[in-house]
């Protein structure tokens, strides 16, 4: 059982309604923080349990920075609140990173009783039909899709034909329209511009510390 199971399991009751926003968190910034803060409050759930990936899917291609690292700035972007977890579950399982596995052991460890709400964007919902296992996903988490700065609404309807049962198990909301992303504050950094008000201060100094992005 993880840390984070045992911790759970020892202080809920019968039921919960857990959050889940995985990333590869490179940088954690505050539009993280926000999407989390707004789904706490839109869902009325117990927790957001923060998961920074291990081994990317999709970001084979391109270089990300040590897990050590990602998971060391989620740590500190979740410091002082209290209904944030931070899991490094991913981070230590081997190979390939994969969504429904995560759901798996959470569902595993938590019980059939608790409700997980699984936290994604309007760009990755559009990818949906490409991930693994999706249809697996759905059964044992219901979808928080929520809006992204350029990117079109997904057509659920269409999304829905490919993957039976996604609509019902899609919660659509309409904010935070979140316009900051990891890449562009990595190219600030890159270019030697203020980052103060991206990220968390915590999170600021941890990459100056230790010259990331540069």
């Amino acid at each position: 059982m993880t840390e984070y199971a045992a911790a759970v399991l020892s202080g809920v009751g019968d039921k919960m309604k857990l959050g889940i926003l995985g990333g590869t968190f490179d940088p954690i910034h505050n539009g993280h923080i926000l999407i989390a803060e707004t789904v706490l409050s839109r869902l009325d759930l117990a927790e957001v349990l923060l998961i920074p990936a291990g081994n990317p899917r999709f970001k084979n291609g391109g270089a990300v920075t040590d897990a050590c690292h990602r998971l060391k700035m989620v740590e500190l972007a979740a410091a002082g609140k209290p209904l944030f977890r931070v899991s490094a579950m991913e981070v230590e399982r081997r190979g390939i990173t994969y969504t429904v596995d995560t759901l798996r052991e959470l569902k595993d460890k938590l019980g059939a009783q608790s409700e997980l709400f699984f936290v994604m964007g309007w760009g990755s919902l559009a990818e949906f039909p490409l991930w693994h296992k999706p249809s697996e996903i759905i059964s044992l988490s219901k979808l928080v899709v929520v809006p992204r700065q350029g990117l079109p609404k997904p057509d659920l309807a269409e999304l829905d034909r490919k993957i039976p049962g996604l609509a019902k198990q899609t919660i659509m909301l309409d904010e935070p329209l979140v316009e900051l992303s990891s890449s562009d504050i990595r190219g600030r950094i890159k270019n030697g511009a203020d980052i103060q008000g991206l990220v968390p201060d915590s999170v600021a100094a941890y990459i100056a510390e230790n010259r990331l992005y540069q």
